[in-house]
């Protein structure tokens, strides 16, 4: 009865709602199926999947994943999607002890106490206990924020000037160990996230280790095109971003937000002694966001290595509706050019300026034209929001300009 009432919510919404031209046809929530690489539901005969999500398990954890376009059958998929290294890399982590455990988690909040209390009630389940739980409450209003924290057995600090990376920085300052992971409170936890992070240290040179994010669900069109076009996943191949992958793109500036998402990062503690903390003019509350990227950036360019772990996952639970979603790409961009204006300040590297006015106009002058020529579809559905978010992330900076960065 429960299940029936809020599909007849989600579909009153949508109605509401414009929906984008190649979405009319789809049927809303979408299936994410998780289908066990070792289940019987494998076999050749078991029936076609036909709509949704799959995501392929090996001993608990995703190894790969596919939107089905045709119905196929889970034995077919598993055979085109799942890489062999992909299964021998998780296989090899999990035989990997863990040596780095000195950790804390680290979340900041805003006035969203259920959400927070559903991603502390995942990390009791962590395979590797933090030291300590420090939740930042940036500038909430009323006592709801407090009173889950500390029924939780965390630590509760507050931050009273509003903006993401005040409270990301309050709460470094806060953290004694010397690994700090962070995550956000629309996030869930798998049962390894700490602990695969963690593995991920195994080199000096490693100073960030990031994630795979995976979303919790695609109830709605406005989740469903997040997830399409602006996903936190980054796949399921490990990778390092070096001194390499740094030069190579020197021209226009590095692409760091490949690197991961900060909904789930990790960072040797003495980096931010190093070279800073992160920039209070990125992020929500300031310019938009991105001031996680902006901190890859900058370690980076002072020689350290960042590394993604798609063994370490967390689900995210994206933005249900669509005006929300509109706010939310607008602020992206916003920091997203902020960002590399502040990684040129950081690092007179002129590619970041040649991607702002070079790259950026060319491509979003095709994204017009390709608009105009076929109409309107779920990767054009906010091209306003983007164009009008990058110029004010540009302006948000510039004006701002010689302001301390924390």
């Amino acid at each position: 009865m429960r299940a029936a009432y809020i599909h007849g919510a989600i579909e009153r919404v949508m109605m509401r709602e414009p929906i984008p031209s190649d979405l009319k046809d789809m049927s809303f929530p979408v299936p994410i199926h998780y289908l066990d690489l070792a289940s019987s539901r494998l076999d050749a005969v078991s029936p076609p999947i036909s709509d949704g999500l799959v995501v392929f398990l090996s001993d608990g954890l995703p190894v790969g994943q596919t939107y089905i376009e045709r119905p196929e059958t889970a034995a077919a998929l598993a055979e085109r999607i799942v890489r062999p290294e992909t299964l021998e890399h998780a296989r090899h982590v999990a035989q990997t002890p863990v040596r780095n455990r000195d950790v804390s988690i680290l979340i900041c909040t805003k006035d969203r106490p259920e959400e927070l209390r559903r991603c502390l009630a995942s990390i009791p389940k962590q395979s590797l206990g933090p030291v300590e739980i420090i939740v930042v409450d940036n500038a909430s209003t009323g006592e709801a924020t407090r009173r889950v924290v500390e029924e939780s057995g965390a630590t509760y600090v507050r931050e009273d000037r509003v903006g993401l990376d005040y409270a990301r920085n309050a709460a470094v300052r806060a953290a004694r160990t010397e690994f700090v992971a962070f995550t956000d409170d629309d996030v869930v936890l798998h049962e390894r996230w700490l602990e695969n992070l963690m593995k991920g240290f195994d080199l000096p040179e490693i100073a960030c280790v990031t994630g795979l994010v995976l979303p919790g669900e695609l109830a709605t069109p406005a989740q469903f095109i997040f997830e399409k076009h602006w996903s936190f996943g980054r796949g399921y191949l490990r990778q390092d971003f070096n001194q390499d992958f740094y030069r190579l793109h020197r021209r226009y500036g590095a692409p760091v937000w490949t690197i991961g998402a900060g909904a789930s990062q990790a960072f040797r503690r003495k980096v931010f002694d190093e070279i800073g903390l992160f920039d209070v003019r990125l992020d929500m509350g300031a310019a938009g966001c991105s001031g996680d990227s902006e901190y890859w950036n900058r370690l980076l360019h002072h020689g350290h290595v960042c590394r993604y772990e798609p063994t370490a996952v967390s689900w995210h639970f994206h933005r249900k509706d669509m005006k929300g979603l509109a706010k939310q790409i607008y602020q992206y961009m916003s920091g997203h050019i902020a960002a590399l204006l502040v990684q040129y300040q950081n690092t007179g590297n002129g590619g970041n300026l040649r991607r702002i006015l070079i790259s950026f106009p060319k491509y979003y002058a095709g994204r017009l034209r390709k608009r105009l020529r076929k109409g309107v579809t779920s990767h054009d559905f906010f091209l306003k929001q983007e164009m009008l978010g990058s110029v004010n992330g540009a302006l948000y900076v510039l004006r701002r300009w010689k302001r301390p960065a924390w």
